[in-house]
């Protein structure tokens, strides 16, 4: 197979880490068809950083603060929210999370990174998961990273529910999809000045 010429491969490269800030050397190394080693030295050439760091650059962009929980009780690492709008949060499969012989991910802790981060991104200082539509689309792996994405597509009943749509992904690959309402207290949370916080698992 004719390798990519570097200018062009560049470019690709630059694309893919625009367009998802959190994909792998590895999956970059699956796409553009050359050794982990090339990528790692075409990234330095670009001046652009290992995924650790661009995660970590992203984790200290300024972003709302969470309302509807403490932020220690959020599942996974957030690192964009925009409360009533979207929220992003990182989540790592480690040994603690999987199934010893096989390596697969438990179910409920991808569930549950989901459905904390549906709950987090309601700008109420109270809020509760009422429903969850939800679909494991794959098996999640150790050592793999689940990103979430939620969105809050709906404000309704005096502002009480919330419809939020969740999509996580392993690189490029969705892996799990869910749709939830969540409730909200009717009241004025700015008023509540963020004290209470409650969460149904």
């Amino acid at each position: 197979m004719e390798r990519m010429p570097k200018r062009q491969r560049h470019q690709q490269l630059s694309q893919y880490i625009d367009e998802n800030p959190f994909i792998t050397d590895r999956e970059l190394t699956r796409l553009l068809k050359v050794s982990i080693q090339t990528i790692r030295l075409d990234r330095m050439e670009l001046g652009i950083p290992e995924l650790r760091e661009r995660m970590k650059l992203m984790a200290e962009r300024s972003y709302d603060s969470v309302k509807s929980l403490p932020l220690h009780e959020v599942i996974g690492e957030i690192v964009d929210l925009e409360l009533d709008k979207s929220g992003i949060s990182i989540f790592e499969i480690r040994e603690e999370h999987v199934f010893s012989r096989t390596s697969i991910a438990r179910g409920h802790h991808v569930f549950a990174q989901a459905n904390s981060l549906a709950v987090a991104v309601i700008n109420d200082a109270i809020a509760l998961t009422v429903t969850a539509d939800i679909r494991f689309v794959r098996p999640v792996r150790l050592g793999e990273k689940c990103i979430a994405k939620a969105y809050v597509r709906s404000i309704s009943g005096e502002r009480s529910k919330s419809k939020v749509e969740l999509f996580t992904y392993v690189g490029d690959e969705m892996v799990f999809q869910g749709n939830f309402v969540i409730f909200r207290s009717a009241g004025n949370s700015e008023d509540k000045g963020g004290e209470d916080h409650a969460n149904r698992d």
